[in-house]
């Protein structure tokens, strides 16, 4: 078996030399793709493009679901097995932000390009490329774009096709537009929350302490920067935004945090969740305001060994592109695999700058090798090589 995977191996180098002469025609799906808005509930027009793309491909069951997830099958020889390839189909800009994107000699900027044009124009242009190799699979490759999954879609696309499919789905592999080398196999976990302070309109001004919202979410980040973390499990609170307030000469009556709790440890999230629940109590009760705790996402520790098959190949697969493997958890996609207990893998595609701001960067040069490692990965859990024993 080993000598077999030897020679997906050996044709790397070949696929990836193949595999750019379509570079043109993935950068022209990355572009048009990218500037479709597409905020997270409001996902239909690029689900449209990208079934206009499966369809004139020639796939199969070219549909979208309850959730408005983009399906299609490239069928198997046997169709024995069934992989999933997804990409989520969501970004964190509304759609009223530019989605203009330029394409330079070495990079391609734009909103949205890296999380997750890569990912997307992968999936839409992965059967012109396996057409270019003259690659079948024995097993059913299911590409799907998935709806609903950042912030408060909390994965509800990928979550609700996992739970309706009615082809059992054999290992899954992730799509992310960066970082080229990225390998995920496991989740942490992790709880995505947000404290919302909102000064009542017949507030009493005169009392004590009465500073507005954002002094007294500043009081309350102060506070839970202080609680202590743990090295072992480890241990992290990340604050990703604030806001708050309208103008210069008026005083703030609502500011909102959104914060990230990650631990190894679930006990250790949900004990965070409570002190900073309390923190928003204590608030409430000492300024008259409303102060409210409200969980966005959750995500349970889980996934497989870094022995597994599966991560094993993908190692393999990386080392002789000769990129270096990135090892790290993910909350991602994966996680809605993991709490299916279907192995997979989370991998990125190409190196990229500035996620999530408006001048978000991809570069094209490593495009090939990453577009080569998503095929040879297919490849070996198609010949079985990624089966645990």
């Amino acid at each position: 078996m080993s000598e077999n995977f030897n020679k997906i191996l050996d044709g790397l180098e070949s696929s990836a030399q193949k595999i750019s002469e379509l570079k043109d025609i993935f950068l022209a799906n990355l572009v048009m793709l990218s500037e479709i808005p597409s905020p997270t509930f409001g996902e239909e027009k690029r689900r449209d493009f990208i079934l206009e793309r499966f369809t004139e491909y020639g796939l199969q069951k070219c549909s979208f679901d309850e959730k408005s997830n983009a399906l299609a099958v490239i069928p198997g020889i046997t169709g024995e097995g069934n992989i999933l390839l997804c990409a989520h189909m969501d970004t964190v800009f509304p759609e009223k932000t530019d989605h203009t994107v330029a394409i330079q000699p070495d990079k391609v900027m734009g909103p949205g390009v890296a999380d997750n044009g890569v990912g997307l124009a992968a999936l839409v242009t992965l059967p012109l490329i396996l057409k270019k190799l003259k690659l079948s699979f024995n097993s059913n490759v299911i590409l799907i774009g998935t709806s609903r999954s950042l912030g408060k879609g909390d994965l509800e696309g990928l979550r609700f096709f996992l739970d309706h499919s009615k082809m059992p789905i054999t290992n899954g592999i992730c799509l992310e537009g960066v970082r080229l080398g990225r390998i995920s196999y496991s989740s942490i976990g992790m709880l995505r929350g947000e404290l919302s302070y909102k000064i009542p309109d017949e507030y009493d001004w005169t009392r004590f302490n009465s500073v507005g919202a954002i002094v007294n979410m500043t009081e309350m980040i102060s506070r839970i920067l202080e609680i202590p973390l743990p090295r072992k499990p480890r241990t992290s609170i990340n604050l990703g935004a604030v806001e708050g307030g309208s103008s210069y000469n008026m005083q703030a009556m609502k500011a909102k945090l959104k914060f990230e709790i990650r631990s190894e440890s679930e006990e250790m999230v949900e004990s965070l969740a409570v002190q900073i629940r309390n923190l928003a109590d204590e608030m409430a009760s000492k300024t008259g305001s409303e102060v409210l705790f409200h969980e966005v996402a959750r995500r349970i520790s889980g996934g497989t060994d870094f022995s597994h098959p599966l991560n094993t190949r993908g190692r393999e697969i990386l080392n002789k592109l000769g990129i270096k493997p990135r090892f790290s958890p993910s909350t991602s996609e994966l996680a809605a695999f993991i709490d299916n207990e279907i192995p997979a893998v989370t991998m990125g595609i190409t190196s990229g700058e500035n996620v999530s701001e408006l001048d978000e960067l991809i570069h094209i040069k490593p495009l090939s090798q990453g577009l080569t490692q998503i095929v040879a990965m297919i490849q070996a859990i198609d010949g079985g090589f990624c089966n645990a024993n």
